[in-house]
């Protein structure tokens, strides 16, 4: 519950921002020199492309939260069983572990959402973000029967 508040509070900060920094955009625009226009649609390009990535990074979040939803249901998310140090951070050889068997279950059935976002779980738990987006993106479009580039 804490990290959807902290989202949803991150979410709103930037929406403001955008509102924020798009009204000096159009302000500029107003101004109607060559130059005030000019940088005015410059500036009304930064909040369009930043609520598109917020939207996108929403709809991942959404969908993968819809991907563990379900995996819970069918008694499929992956157990707990890293080794936590006394600061309760994670063991990186228990890590290492569980991910060479996460690797192992989703190169034995790749084409199965399941075994992705349990390899997905495992990227992040041994702190390879951009590895573990990838494999939760590869999950979501498994599961949605979406068409799946080879990695």
């Amino acid at each position: 519950m804490r990290a959807k508040l902290s989202y949803a509070t991150t979410a709103a900060a930037l929406v403001v921002y955008f509102v924020l920094v798009g009204s000096r955009g159009v302000m500029l625009i107003q101004s109607g020199t060559l130059l005030t226009v000019t940088f005015g649609v410059a500036v009304l390009i930064l909040p369009v492309i930043g609520l598109w990535f917020l939207w996108k990074n929403t709809q991942f979040v959404r969908k993968a939260n819809q991907l563990a939803a379900e995996l819970d249901a069918q008694g499929g998310l992956p157990v707990d069983e890293l080794k936590r140090t006394p600061g309760g951070r994670i063991d990186r050889d228990s890590a290492d572990e569980v991910f060479a068997k996460r690797k192992a279950e989703t190169e034995a059935a790749p084409d199965d959402w399941r075994s992705w976002f349990r390899l997905a779980v495992a990227y992040h738990d041994a702190r390879d973000t951009p590895r573990a987006r990838k494999a939760m993106q590869r999950a979501i479009a498994l599961h949605d029967g979406k068409p799946v580039q080879a990695a």
